[in-house]
């Protein structure tokens, strides 16, 4: 199985930024606009539609307000398997880390998995820092 994770510094609070993460309904409009252009709710289930029309469902796992943490997992598309969390560790006053951890089979779709992440992460940070 491949591991693709993303870490990166974001200039806002971090009780900001968890706000922002555990509103799993508002993924599309809070954390990452543009890289996802839907969302609709479905019980514990979001069907999420990316910018390049492709939709996913993603069943919420695990939403941890002390650890700041939140955990999913993903169907449709081209992975048998995906897994993924998303953790926001305080670094100061203003300022926490983005954590962004997916693993996924088949290992084939790992740089492709990568690619998403990385633009994905460039919107949470680029929205993230804007709204502060």
């Amino acid at each position: 199985m491949a591991t693709v994770r993303k870490s990166f510094l974001v200039e806002a609070s971090a009780t900001d930024v968890w706000a922002a993460l555990r509103d799993f309904g508002a993924v599309h409009e809070r954390l990452v606009p543009g890289f996802l252009t839907g969302c609709r709710l479905e019980g514990d289930t979001r069907v999420v539609t990316f910018f390049n029309g492709a939709k996913v469902r993603e069943r919420l796992v695990a939403c941890d307000d002390s650890l700041r943490r939140l955990a999913y997992s993903a169907t449709g598309g081209r992975a048998v398997h995906h897994n993924a969390s998303a953790e926001v560790v305080e670094e100061g006053p203003g300022r926490c880390r983005f954590v962004w951890t997916t693993d996924v089979l088949p290992d084939a779709i790992a740089p492709d998995v990568d690619a998403m992440m990385t633009r994905g992460g460039a919107a949470m940070k680029a929205r993230l820092e804007a709204a502060t």
